[in-house]
């Protein structure tokens, strides 16, 4: 008959605290190890191509002169904006000429307000 060696509770765990040092080691020395970074060369960059710049160009407001004739004699229309401004008395957020000149007359509305004006043609 074979005879069977008996292990006491203290060989048993000597042996298990000997194995779990080893693998602990193992997983100390593989947690410790920096790794080595991965060297990524960048693309290389390709020559911007530069184009002559366009000059800016800015257009000037075109100036109009507006001219009412009758009777050939004539008016500005600028002039008749500016003394219906007058005859108004105070500065407006919309203002609609009707110029009349067989009667010599402007008639405006100036904010809701209904007045006429005469004009003189020279």
């Amino acid at each position: 008959m074979a005879t069977k060696k008996t292990t006491t509770a203290a060989e048993t765990t000597a042996a298990k605290t000997t194995a779990d040092t080893a693998t602990e080691k193992k997983t100390a020395a593989k947690k410790t190890a920096p790794a080595k970074p991965v060297e990524k060369k960048a693309p290389a960059k390709k020559p911007i191509k530069k184009f002559p710049s366009k000059p800016v160009v800015t257009k000037a407001e075109t100036k109009v002169n507006f001219f009412v004739e009758y009777g050939g004699v004539q008016v500005s229309v600028d002039e008749v904006i500016k003394n219906v401004k007058a005859t108004y008395g105070k500065d407006a957020k919309e203002i609609s000429v009707y110029l009349k000149p067989e009667e010599s007359k402007a008639y405006f509305v100036a904010d809701g307000v209904a007045e006429e004006m005469d004009v003189y043609f020279c």
